[in-house]
């Protein structure tokens, strides 16, 4: 009575613990839009996508005029100086001509305010570039923000589902140390009938042993992928989740291959980035060779010089136009010109070489996926095989009709079966969410996501 009373005990503890855990309810899409609010990392990739934004307005303000105001006090004898302070003052008299103040003036103070604005009239197409190249920053971090958010996807639906996964290979231990169990009971029932011997009995022990340990290595699993999951949500690892989508297969599908390698092209975030990075290059290439072009540019200027903070002083204005050219500077820009074309030839080669790799990526997704799908096929009917030559060999044991050597390798067979079936449906919901996401359109909207919850 204390066997069986202990031994129901230890089949019943993990579905305790198992319901103990699930109180909050948490669907696949659910923990998709709460890892996409909690993670660091979009969040990191976001305020970069900001901080680009800010660039371009900073380049842009190379085609505004830039105005500064200064101020300042100067005191001095030197002649000149107090000779055309006296001018800017509006102070100058006849007086100021005697020879003697000439040489040795007193000492003057200066107060002088100054307003500059400059506005640039023609640079080469700098400012232009400029702009164009904190654009391209602007989307290379949009696109950036993106490939984070999908691989975020992806990392909560292998979570999830690995989840899912851990708990359905605890209930199909359950099932077995239920009917090893079972298979004990019977086998005591045939000895006691004098159809067997304490053999067939302790064959059976030995293989609830086994099953018993396969169901705690089961149990500690899932304790680990729970907390994986809650790792992946952003939650603390003790975290409680009920999770209400089912592990059950995805439909396949519509689309080819060949689709799906032409979508990765265009709509992949790393596509998307090389093509940006070869634009961004161009740029830069055409940036680095306006310097070899003059600049064009206008200053207007509005002073006044007084003796006295208030009072005692005139003012002046003065408007210029002046050409800048870089003639020589000791082959630095044609150094800058080489740097840049050389940066252009290798993302074009990073760019070509990217196309590959993503349909390369693409096409083991599909294959895993399809795989994954005629496991499940496979394992569907191994199971229900299993499942029918149990029922018969438990019967003809129960006849004395059969041995034990049958009955527990039927036993195995089932065993091994509903775990490779649990497995394949696994790896086939994980293989579709990794072929979306090869192909660029894995979103917290994603059928792979959406599908099946409840």
């Amino acid at each position: 009575m204390n066997k069986k009373l202990h031994l129901f005990v230890l089949t019943a503890l993990p579905v305790c613990v198992q319901s103990a855990w699930g109180q909050d309810a948490l669907s696949l899409p659910d923990a998709v839009r709460a890892a996409l609010g909690r993670n660091q990392a979009v969040v990191s990739s976001g305020e970069a996508k900001k901080a680009a934004e800010s660039r371009i307005a900073a380049a842009r303000a190379g085609k505004l005029p830039q105005v500064n105001y200064s101020e300042s006090w100067t005191r001095s004898d030197n002649p000149v100086f107090v000779f055309s302070s006296l001018l800017t003052q509006h102070q100058f008299g006849a007086a100021n001509f005697q020879i003697g103040p000439l040489n040795r003036p007193d000492f003057l103070n200066n107060f002088q305010s100054q307003v500059v604005a400059e506005q640039s009239l023609y640079d080469a197409g700098r400012t232009r570039n400029a702009v164009r190249s904190a654009e391209l920053g602007r989307d290379l971090s949009a696109e950036e923000v993106r490939r984070t958010r999908m691989e975020v996807v992806a990392g909560v639906i292998r979570a999830y589902s690995a989840a899912l996964l851990g708990a359905e290979q605890l209930t199909v231990s359950n099932q077995a140390v239920k009917s090893a169990q079972a298979d004990l009971e019977r086998a005591e029932s045939v000895r006691a009938a004098g159809m067997s011997t304490d053999v067939d009995v302790l064959s059976i022990r030995v293989h609830l042993a086994g099953v018993r340990e396969q169901q705690i290595r089961r149990q500690s699993e899932l304790e680990v992928a729970k907390a994986a999951l809650n790792d992946a949500l952003g939650l603390p690892l003790d975290e409680a989740h009920r999770l209400t989508t089912a592990l059950t297969a995805l439909p396949l599908p519509a689309s080819v291959v060949a689709d799906y390698e032409k979508n990765a092209l265009a709509e992949r975030p790393e596509a998307r980035q090389v093509k940006l990075a070869t634009q961004l290059a161009s740029v830069q290439a055409t940036a680095s060779r306006s310097a070899l072009l003059p600049q064009v540019g206008a200053r207007a200027a509005v002073e006044a010089d007084r003796q006295r903070f208030y009072d005692r002083g005139g003012a002046n204005w003065m408007v210029s136009i002046g050409l800048r050219w870089n003639l020589f500077n000791g082959f630095g820009d044609r150094a800058r010109i080489e740097e840049t074309t050389f940066a252009l030839r290798r993302s074009e080669a990073e760019q070509a070489r990217a196309g590959s790799a993503i349909r390369l990526q693409v096409r083991r997704a599909w294959a895993e996926l399809m795989a994954a799908q005629q496991r499940i096929e496979v394992a569907q009917a191994a199971v229900a095989e299993a499942e029918e030559s149990l029922r018969i060999t438990q019967n003809r044991y129960q006849a004395g009709l059969g041995n034990v050597t049958d009955l527990l390798r039927t036993e195995t067979a089932l065993l091994e079966s509903r775990l490779r079936r649990v497995a394949a449906v696994h790896d086939q919901r994980v293989a579709a969410a990794m072929l979306e996401f090869a192909a660029g359109t894995l979103t917290e909207n994603s059928d792979v996501v959406t599908e099946g919850a409840r």
